[in-house]
C-alpha cells in the first residue's frame, strides 16, 4: 500500500509503528499521527519467523497499533533488487498472520548509513554502542519520514 493510501484510513488518534528490518535484527519506532514525533523502542533480534511475529503481536497488542510503515530498501536508481523484495515477502508474512493491520513500505535509502553518522559525529558513539541502537534510530528515521508525510496529506499542524 501507498503512504497516499494508508493516510486516508488513518485517524488522528490512531498509533503506527515503523519497522528497519535487516538480516539479523528488526528496528522498530512507535508514533501516534496527531503527535507526529516517532520514538525508537526496540530491536528485535531475528530467530524463526514464528517467534519474530509473536513478539511484533505483543508490541502490536500492547500499543495499539492499527499500521506498520515497514522501510524498503530500494537501489540507489529507486529500483527493487532482491532486498526489497525480500522486505515485501516480510510484510506479506505479516500481513497474513496478523489480521486487521494496515501495511505500508517507505523508502528507507541510506536511513542506516544517515543514523550511523549522526551517532559518530553528532553524539561520538563507540562501535559497539552504535550496533545496539541504530536499527531503531534507522526505524525511527523512516517512520518519521512516513509521518511527516501522512500528516501533510491529513493538514494536521
Amino acid at each position: 500500500m501507498e503512504i497516499e493510501d494508508l493516510a486516508h484510513k488513518l485517524q488522528k488518534t490512531d498509533k503506527v509503528l515503523g519497522l528497519d528490518p535487516g538480516k539479523k535484527t528488526i528496528g522498530i519506532a512507535l508514533a501516534s499521527v496527531m503527535l507526529g514525533i516517532a520514538t525508537p523502542i526496540e530491536t528485535i533480534q531475528r530467530t524463526k519467523f514464528s517467534r519474530d511475529i509473536k513478539h511484533l503481536q505483543q508490541i502490536i497488542n500492547e500499543y495499539e497499533i492499527k499500521a506498520l510503515i515497514i522501510g524498503l530498501p530500494l537501489n540507489m536508481d529507486g529500483s527493487q533488487g532482491r532486498r526489497a523484495q525480500s522486505v515485501q515477502d516480510l510484510g506479506q508474512n505479516i500481513k497474513q498472520h496478523i489480521s486487521g493491520i494496515e501495511i505500508a513500505y517507505w523508502d528507507e535509502r541510506l536511513s542506516s548509513h544517515h543514523m550511523d553518522s549522526f551517532l559518530i559525529e553528532e553524539v561520538d558513539l563507540s562501535r559497539k554502542k552504535r550496533a545496539n541502537v541504530i536499527d531503531k534510530l534507522a526505524a525511527q528515521h523512516i517512520l518519521q519520514g512516513a509521518i511527516d508525510r501522512i500528516r501533510s496529506l491529513k493538514d494536521i499542524y
